[in-house]
């Protein structure tokens, strides 16, 4: 690709990154890819990293598009002069920095926080990597109006991120996420970012909050009796080489487990993931290590948590005695199931709670509130629109727990955010529930569907990377969206939901009515078969999500197998339907 073949606009960003206040080494390497890699400046300069369900998320190295110091630096100016204008009437801005074990992660969470405090604001910085959840939960102990990790969660390892939160110690939302990043495009130059720290305005958090977060996370135990029964539970944990590598296991203690082994070889703390090819608790081969130890101590329960702690992916023995790695929806489940059970022999179910879901989310979570007599909310995808419903509800309506079908769950309200030391504790219990009935985690499951109907969801992402990749992902919403199928494997669409233009349109009836949700780029087809099919770009990856939910009932456990591959057929059915890579 030659030089002249970059379009004016970005060349133009390009070479600005060549002159000014850059240091030497972006300068020099902003030159040799001109020189030599026209192609890595389109992707790298094409466009200004954006705020998207996770923050500010790329790939680390040179240009706008790009996690370096420059783009960190100017998104946290941005954030500095939108919280100026928010609290204006506040004495004191305070801000709370966290990271996690990823390159780069401290030198990032350090330049925030110099940024932070040039700008005159308290900035609370912790020691050594946190999870996220704690991060989440600092944000509200210590009164803070924001807060950041620096993290890019389960992406490979030339990725990083920010994540920024609000004084509810949840993500930003709109119009505040907008609102920033419009902050940050005001920024005309490099030389308006305030860079040079104010130490004084700096002060260095750790176990303090370590301590108060613990307090808060063994309050969430439901059945204390049952794990002094049960202490010796066999649990395999590994933190991925991330930092749940301190917290999850002293969870566990403190709620009274005994018998937790570690996945040594992933417990250091490691940016390169030197064990994994990819940091990810959904993809099976993450989880091969701890299988291992589990095959060898013949466990009870596998957990492994991403490198900022805030999701976590469990495996369990099914009906054959072999370990199976359960999905998002069959984790949250369980846990939600579990939780939900406790409060009503608990007597806690006074007909003021409410959970949770995401909407391309199990549909089954929903079932399991009407049965409990428990509102439900369904929210956009990501846990910053749980947060916004739990403000919203406060002092209204109490919230118990909630979750999404990547692997990310809360219980309580103490953190606003995907809290998977919280859940591991939590799923650990539930182990020892389902164990004091004789069963272990997987036929409780099986119990579940044969009370609600089977449900069986999967997902298929298709990453189509940089400018070019954009702009297919495009296309193929726009084919959706303009030209929707009319049945899918042989049964009517009956629905569709836009999220984008806000329309719920009922086929059947010829009835339109407003989606209420904020406006979002999603699509859901819904069958006459019950089937749901969810379609959405990621708003951090190059990627376009498919998400497919079918259901039959289970009469008997023994029914199990045959119902399972019943659905199996279903979902591969559709995926060939709509011509998509399985």
């Amino acid at each position: 690709m030659s030089k002249t073949l970059i379009d004016k606009e970005t060349l133009r960003k390009a070479e600005a990154w060549t002159t000014g206040d850059f240091d030497q080494e972006t300068k020099d390497k902003v030159r040799e890819l001109l020189e030599n890699d026209p192609q890595e400046i389109v992707e790298s300069f094409y466009r200004d990293l954006e705020f998207g369900t996770g923050g500010l998320r790329g790939i680390m190295g040179v240009g706008t598009n790009r996690m370096n110091k420059y783009t960190v630096g100017m998104a946290t100016q941005g954030l500095a002069n939108y919280l100026k204008k928010m609290f204006n009437d506040v004495d004191e801005i305070r801000v709370a920095i966290a990271y996690d074990s990823r390159n780069n992660s401290e030198y990032f969470a350090r330049i925030t926080a110099e940024v932070f405090s040039s700008n005159g604001m308290k900035v609370f910085l912790f020691e050594s990597l946190r999870p996220t959840p704690e991060l989440s939960f600092a944000i509200r102990q210590l009164h803070c109006q924001s807060g950041i990790v620096v993290t890019a969660s389960h992406n490979p390892k030339e990725y990083n991120g920010y994540k920024a939160y609000w004084d509810d110690g949840g993500q930003l939302i709109p119009p505040h996420d907008k609102n920033v990043i419009e902050e940050a495009q005001k920024i005309s130059g490099i030389n308006e970012v305030m860079f040079e720290g104010d130490h004084s305005h700096i002060t260095i958090i750790g176990e303090e909050i370590d301590e108060a977060y613990m307090d808060k996370v063994r309050a969430q135990s439901l059945s204390p009796e049952l794990i002094r029964k049960h202490k010796d539970l066999k649990i395999v944990y590994t933190s991925l080489h991330g930092t749940g590598t301190e917290l999850v296991p002293r969870a566990l203690r403190e709620f009274g487990f005994e018998n937790v082994h570690i996945v040594e070889e992933q417990a250091i703390p490691d940016g390169n993931f030197p064990t994994l090819k990819s940091p990810n608790p959904e993809e099976p081969v993450a989880l091969e290590m701890a299988l291992d130890k589990a095959k060898e101590i013949d466990a009870d329960l596998i957990m492994a948590t991403d490198p900022d702690a805030d999701r976590v992916g469990i495996a369990v023995k099914d009906l054959e005695g072999k370990f199976v790695l359960l999905n998002g929806n069959q984790a949250a489940s369980l846990l939600i199931y579990y939780i939900l059970k406790k409060w009503q022999e608990n007597g806690k179910l006074t007909g003021h709670e409410f959970i949770v879901k995401t909407i391309v989310t199990s549909e089954l979570l929903a079932d399991m509130a009407r049965k409990f007599d428990v509102d439900y909310y369904d929210v956009l995808t990501g846990f910053k629109w749980i947060a916004d419903i739990i403000k919203q509800q406060e002092g209204i309506r109490t919230f118990i727990t909630g979750g999404e079908e990547s692997y990310g769950y809360m219980v309580g309200d103490f953190v606003r955010d995907k809290d998977a030391v919280t859940s591991c504790a939590l799923i650990a219990e539930a182990t020892a529930w389902a164990r004091e009935q004789g069963k272990g985690l997987y036929e409780l499951l099986i119990d579940i569907y044969s009370i609600f109907g089977f449900y069986k969801e999967k997902l298929i992402s298709i990453v189509r990377k940089g400018k070019s990749g954009s702009e297919e992902i495009r296309a193929m919403m726009d084919k959706f969206r303009n030209d929707p199928p009319e049945t899918i494997n042989n049964s009517t669409v009956v629905r569709i939901k836009d999220y984008l233009l806000r329309k719920d349109k009922d086929l059947i009836k010829g009835e339109e009515k407003e989606i209420t949700l904020p406006a979002s780029n999603v699509l859901q087809f819904f069958l006459k078969d019950g089937s749901k099919i969810s379609v959405r770009p990621s708003g951090t990856e190059p990627k376009i999500k498919f998400y497919f939910s079918v259901k039959e009932e289970l009469a008997s456990k023994e029914e199990f197998d045959k119902v399972n591959a019943l659905l199996d057929k279903k979902i591969e059915n559709i995926i060939n339907d709509l011509g998509l890579e399985s």
